[in-house]
């Protein structure tokens, strides 16, 4: 009798141990080492008579750097922590967004062309971010699954159920 108890003692006791190791991933291992080169820097608007347009969220939609670059399967199901900026696409009543496309640099989507489809994470979470901080980078962390997604901004390789979201803090030099 005393067997079966420890086996399930020592089983509880050693099982955060066997949980998936979260990874720290970069906006670069989403991209396949063999895949053609890609535009991943936000595109300036050098005709400064666009400007108020780009910046209005009336103005005309940007279009798609790569809206069907390729991904890396190999990621699907990892756990994984990315850095990046929020877009949100739903909103609560409490000014919580749970609903957003997790991006590499500030403004995609919105003020410049989306980057291309395996540089976007479409992200779904209850715990919801203050729109208040969306100028700021966070922390996702999740396990990652490659599937595609279209949404009114962009179309997205990656999906992502949050599990964690945290403010991004550069690291002390």
């Amino acid at each position: 009798m005393l067997r079966p108890v420890l086996a399930l003692l020592l089983l509880v006791m050693a099982s955060p141990l066997l949980a998936a190791e979260v990874r720290e991933l970069t906006w670069l291992e989403m991209v396949p080492a063999d895949a053609p080169p890609q535009v991943m820097e936000p595109m300036p608007i050098h005709d400064l008579s666009q400007l108020a347009d780009a910046l209005a969220e009336s103005g005309p939609a940007a279009l798609q750097q790569s809206p069907a670059a390729p991904v890396v399967e190999e990621l699907d199901g990892q756990q994984v922590k990315l850095p990046g900026y929020i877009v949100p696409l739903d909103v609560t009543d409490e000014g919580r967004v749970i609903e957003f496309l997790l991006v590499p640099y500030f403004g995609a989507c919105i003020h410049v062309p989306p980057p291309p489809s395996n540089q976007i994470v479409h992200v779904t979470t209850e715990l919801g971010v203050l729109l208040d901080a969306l100028y700021q980078p966070f922390w996702i962390e999740g396990a990652l699954k490659v599937e595609h997604v279209s949404s009114e901004l962009a179309e997205v390789g990656y999906q992502m159920q949050a599990d964690k979201i945290y403010a991004y803090e550069l690291p002390d030099s």
